[in-house]
């Protein structure tokens, strides 16, 4: 799908991740509608992309509800917001579970499919893009709510994908690694290992764009070595969990911030 003159909804605007995936859509010629929580960020960004402004938290289902309608009007859903912040496993609570799977998975899928059943009787064609990560692959420690959310967002993404085929509406997956500079990882000052490689939020962008005008299954945006560390994980977890211990994962510090 072409970018230019496109109306283009991206989620989790006000973050450095979606900031910037709004900043190369707009570059190209996108009509963008800007959404998230905190509305300073938003209009910042508006007045520098032209995008329009919609605030709304995911975790509020009348807000997911009226996001859904606000969808409607666009041609393409960027669904980039999402929370990392998992807690030791004794401090975990139902409202924690609860509010992580409204952001990360519930919200995304209701607006996936509202938009998708839109179009689907307007027999319009869009792209739905999804951002995920390579936590929807490999397991971690201390990320298990993080990990459940993404697995599930990419299991939904490539169902969905199959059931959208040959309807002209696509459907793609963009699966970060670390990312510096910007995200959850870079804003919850992670300490990687030695040796772990990172992208940037161009790269993150660029791969959004590849998302739109391709419409690949799944843009990867990582090193090759995490990516084959990721792929390991999903066919020996046990093997991938020992590697894990053994260069000291576990002492990571878990993200605590909104993407």
């Amino acid at each position: 799908m072409e970018i230019r003159g496109r109306r283009i909804m991206v989620t989790g605007a006000s973050g450095g991740l979606g900031a910037a995936m709004a900043r190369e859509l707009a570059r190209r010629g996108a009509d963008l509608v800007l959404t998230a929580r905190r509305r300073e960020l938003l209009e910042a960004l508006a007045a520098e992309t032209g995008g329009e402004v919609v605030v709304a938290d995911l975790a509020d289902r009348t807000d997911v509800d009226r996001l859904a309608e606000d969808a409607t009007g666009v041609d393409v859903l960027v669904l980039n917001a999402g929370v990392g912040s998992d807690t030791v496993i004794e401090e975990e609570s139902p409202e924690h579970v609860d509010a992580t799977i409204d952001v990360n998975l519930r919200a995304p899928i209701h607006l996936s499919v509202a938009f998708a059943q839109h179009l689907l009787a307007e027999r319009r064609h869009g792209q739905i893009v999804l951002v995920g990560s390579l936590s929807g692959l490999a397991a971690t420690p201390n990320t298990r709510m993080y990990n459940a959310t993404k697995f599930g967002l990419r299991g939904f993404a490539h169902s969905l994908r199959q059931d959208l085929d040959g309807s002209g509406i696509g459907v793609t997956l963009v699966s970060p690694g670390f990312i510096r500079d910007a995200g959850m990882f870079a804003e919850g000052d992670i300490e990687l290992p030695p040796g772990v490689r990172t992208k940037t939020p161009q790269d993150v962008a660029d791969a959004v764009v590849t998302a739109i005008t391709s419409d690949p299954a799944e843009v990867f945006v990582s090193p090759i070595e995490l990516r084959l560390g990721a792929t390991l994980a999903t066919v020996a977890p046990g093997l991938s969990a020992t590697i894990q211990k053994r260069i000291g994962t576990a002492a990571m510090k878990s993200p605590d911030v909104e993407g």
